[in-house]
């Protein structure tokens, strides 16, 4: 973020430091100041869940791309630049809209005490009510129930992607806890997809939809997703449709396109096709999710660079499903994550597919997690980096060669991707979506 709009958050920061603080009431007000730009959306599908939920926006986008409609997306936090997270009829915010919006709304609000959340999820509201679009994908940025997207009040759908333990200090420590923080996006009588799930998160989420009357589309049973050779199968009740190759690779990324057809289907708005659920599957795109690298860090071949930002224990179980398919060459692993973090959860899976695993601490990441605390939670198998730029110099220099997978972090994601400044060639995979602020 640069200019005008970065030194606007820098005061709304000022207001109410908290960073997390999750209510609606503060929001609310100030939407109502605005004139209730909530009221005056396009087609909205919510979208909340602990791993998958920004590839199932980045599944939804593309297949209502595909089939030439205008997309808004809200997703968050970023990777690189704020302007990652407000894409307006298919186009990024430019900075000059952007920083024009935040004035606007901070002028509005004035002194009254609220997070930096709320207001730019105000300014998304506001900008997605004045831009004409056909579908606005709308990710939740932590929980469901008292996150601030949570204000729009009829949503064409919903969708919940896999749930598992992940910011227990603000969602509970149980994963029935957490389940109905995200099962509070449930409206009544409107659709919700969901997709592979724990059977205590499974309950808690059909509960909530039967007692709202919301149709619950759950896998396995209202929908299913096969693999079929090369090609995955998506059957539900409207049909089969036989899917090529994913646009964002990754065991778990079938799951998340089955999410996102049937929350679409469901939906069933006049534009939807066969033809523009395969092209959107084919075609979506989403950055530091099994991302291959190409640019400035890339080493030479036949070395691979792939970039990943899964940093809790079901994105490690996830993450684990893909590297088994990767032993057909030596894995490093490069490994840097955000303090607070249960590290152990998140290595146990990965570690035993892996060749060397080096702990790393970016200069310039969020929070980063100490080099000796990440070697601590490996069992002493981890190498220092310390960073990544002199982790890779090493492996090349000392291992055999293969395929390096920096991952851990989406914070350590986005300074990876500063370091490599551009991807030539479009990316192997996607990913949830930019974090920090």
């Amino acid at each position: 973020m640069t200019g005008r709009s970065e030194a606007i958050i820098d005061r709304m920061h000022a207001l109410h430091p908290k960073l997390i603080d999750l209510s609606l009431g503060r929001l609310q007000a100030l939407l109502a100041k605005l004139g209730h730009p909530e009221r005056h959306l396009p087609p909205v599908i919510h979208v909340a869940g602990t791993n998958g939920k920004g590839s199932t926006c980045a599944f939804l986008r593309a297949i209502g791309e595909a089939a030439g409609q205008r997309v808004h997306v809200y997703t968050s936090p970023h990777l690189v630049r704020f302007h990652e997270r407000i894409r307006l009829a298919g186009e990024l915010v430019s900075e000059a809209v952007l920083s024009d919006a935040l004035e606007e709304v901070e002028r509005v609000n004035g002194d009254t005490p609220i997070t930096v959340f709320e207001i730019t999820t105000a300014v998304g509201l506001l900008l997605f009510s004045r831009v004409p679009a056909d579908l606005l994908v709308l990710e939740v940025g932590l929980g469901g129930r008292f996150d601030a997207t949570n204000v729009i009040e009829a949503p064409a759908a919903t969708a919940i992607a896999s749930i598992s333990m992940d910011h227990m200090e603000f969602l509970g420590d149980t994963i029935g806890k957490i389940a109905f923080e995200k099962a509070g996006i449930i409206k009544p009588g409107v659709p919700c997809a969901t997709g592979a799930q724990l059977p205590e998160a499974l309950a808690v989420i059909a509960a909530r939809a039967a007692e709202l009357g919301a149709p619950l589309l759950a896998r396995g049973e209202a929908w299913r997703m096969e693999r079929d050779g090369a090609a995955h199968r998506f059957t539900d009740a409207s049909g089969a449709i036989t899917l090529p190759e994913l646009g964002l690779r990754g065991a778990h990324q079938p799951d998340n396109a089955g999410i996102a057809i049937a929350a679409l289907r469901a939906w069933n708005p006049p534009w939807l096709s066969e033809d523009a659920i395969i092209r959107g599957a084919a075609a979506a795109e989403w950055p530091a999710r099994m991302q291959r690298l190409r640019g400035r860090l890339a080493p030479p071949a036949p070395w691979e660079l792939w970039l990943d930002g899964g940093h809790n224990a079901g994105a490690g179980q996830a993450l684990a499903e893909t590297l088994r398919d990767w032993q057909d060459r030596p894995l490093h692993l490069v490994i840097g994550m955000k303090q607070g973090k249960t590290v152990g959860g998140f290595l146990a899976p990965i570690l035993p597919l892996a060749t060397s695993v080096t702990a790393v601490a970016e200069p310039g990441q969020h929070l980063a997690m100490s080099v000796e605390e990440i070697i601590a939670a490996s069992g002493g198998v981890a190498k220092p980096g310390p960073d990544v730029a002199r982790a890779l110099t090493r492996i090349v220099a000392e291992e055999a060669p293969g395929r390096v997978l920096i991952c851990g972090s989406l914070y350590l994601a986005g300074e990876v991707l500063k370091a490599d400044d551009k991807v030539k060639g479009p990316p192997a995979a996607g990913a949830e979506a930019p974090r920090p602020l």
